[in-house]
């Protein structure tokens, strides 16, 4: 292509969520950006303004003001542990080594109010390293990217608009298809990224690739339909671990709010209908959804006291639970069984083993270890049901976040992020770490705006 005639942007962005930060951060480098949203209330309608707000990174200032040694190596091996040791390498190198860059960029460029989580650590982590804004909120976190980009002069979003296609000329990106109301246009560009999320809309795909989580409820965005995997594999690209998801236990129900997974690691546990716990809750809020699904198929309900009633107050999620009348309070065990509708025999016989084991600090049937304190007082029960939030599989990349093929070489201009991108979970759901859903989102984007910038 003769750049003397080239008229389009430099980048074009496909999603606006955590694809933001890449279109911001390449603006930033000088470079004119497009970002293509095919839903126009994308303030809320995607997996970033669903999230919690929650990025790990390692060996930013906000830990060693807080007294936390973390480095990049360690969480890398936090993530073999998690996964058994199938994971995705690069990514995980690759995202570990700008992790702190990211969050301060976040802090001191975009303009987040970052902090260090530091009451309890994510089931999986090592360390405290999770770091998040007030209200733990990912609408929040997304609005002040979506204020910043709408600031920046070099920066046009076009709504509602799909990316479907993306043209390659002698191996690389020089242009992409954006399909419109109005119909169809190629634009001509250096560089495309996907940063479409995965295919949890796409029940098909999901069934295909992760039954066990089919039957679950779909908490996510309903334009995450597989577009970035489709246009991907047409170009010969090479996809990855398309097994993986972020599952969650606790959607707490009729609001479909999140209960945050904070009142587990507070000291609360999940009962089913008859009563019973059913695993070891402090495993990990992914791959629960699963357990979830089978020993309590309709619905479970999370057990707090006032002690984590408060700690949890400080989630905006938990907040949007409490106004929507998802917690329910009792004076007694055998009440809040039979108000809630779970067997009060059951129930109060649970109540009563958990009290034991919290007491004793050491490991119940299950293998669960960790209650920080027995619940005391009066209780109140949550219902909630498991939930799919995002795919975690797809096209793979290498460690300038560009897309390959599957011999290992890259497609020129072409790049991946969040969910469109193979991610660091690993198979299934037992390897989600908390936050291994918007690093990939923010970091990979970020990662793939500087080399877009190093290459233009």
């Amino acid at each position: 292509m003769d750049e003397n005639v080239f008229e389009g942007p430099d980048l074009i962005v496909a999603g606006a969520g955590g694809g933001l930060a890449g279109a911001l951060r390449a603006a930033q480098a000088g470079l004119s950006v497009l970002v293509v949203e095919s839903n126009e209330r994308y303030r809320r309608g995607n997996n970033t303004s669903m999230s919690t707000a929650m990025i790990p990174a390692m060996g930013t200032r906000f830990q060693r003001n807080a007294g936390v040694t973390d480095t990049p190596d360690l969480f890398r091996s936090d993530v073999a542990n998690k996964t058994g040791g199938d994971y995705n390498e690069v990514a995980t190198t690759a995202l570990s080594a700008i992790s702190a860059e990211l969050v301060e960029w976040l802090a001191d460029s975009v303009g987040m109010d970052i902090s260090l989580v530091t009451d309890f650590v994510y089931p999986g982590h090592s360390v405290p390293r999770c770091h998040t804004i007030p209200g733990h909120s990912g609408a929040s976190m997304l609005n002040t990217l979506v204020n910043a980009v709408s600031a920046h002069e070099m920066i046009d979003v076009m709504t509602p608009a799909r990316l479907v296609d993306v043209v390659m000329t002698d191996g690389r990106v020089t242009g992409a298809v954006i399909e419109t109301p109005d119909g169809r246009e190629e634009i001509p560009t250096k560089a495309v990224l996907l940063a479409t999320n995965g295919y949890g809309a796409d029940a098909g795909m999901v069934t295909e690739h992760m039954p066990e989580i089919a039957a679950a409820l779909y908490h996510g965005s309903e334009h995450s339909r597989g577009d970035a995997l489709r246009i991907g594999t047409a170009l010969g690209a090479a996809s990855d671990y398309l097994d993986a998801y972020q599952g969650h236990a606790a959607l707490a129900m009729p609001s479909a709010s999140l209960a945050t997974w904070a009142t587990v690691m507070h000291g609360g546990f999940l009962v089913n209908r008859a009563g019973h716990r059913f695993g070891d809750e402090t495993s990990g809020y992914s791959e629960y959804a699963a357990i979830s699904s089978s020993h309590a198929s309709e619905g479970a309900w999370i057990i707090i006291d006032e002690r984590i009633y408060e700690a949890c107050s400080g989630f905006q999620d938990f907040q949007d639970v409490i106004a929507g009348g998802g917690v329910r309070w009792a004076d007694s065990p055998q009440q809040l069984a039979v108000d809630a509708g779970i067997d009060p025999d059951g129930f109060t016989r649970t109540v009563a083993e958990v009290a034991t084991f919290a007491a004793a600090a050491g490991s119940d049937q299950f293998g669960r270890t960790s209650w920080e304190t027995p619940l005391t007082g009066r209780l109140a029960a949550i219902f909630v049901k498991p939930a799919l939030f995002h795919t975690q599989g797809g096209l793979r990349i290498d460690e300038h976040a560009q897309v390959v093929h599957t011999d290992g070489t890259p497609l020129t201009g072409l790049y991946a992020s969040g969910g469109a991108a193979a991610g660091i979970s690993g198979h299934g759901a037992s390897g989600y770490l908390a936050g291994n859903g918007l690093l990939p989102a923010l970091g990979l984007a970020f990662i793939a705006a500087d080399h877009v910038a190093g290459r233009v």
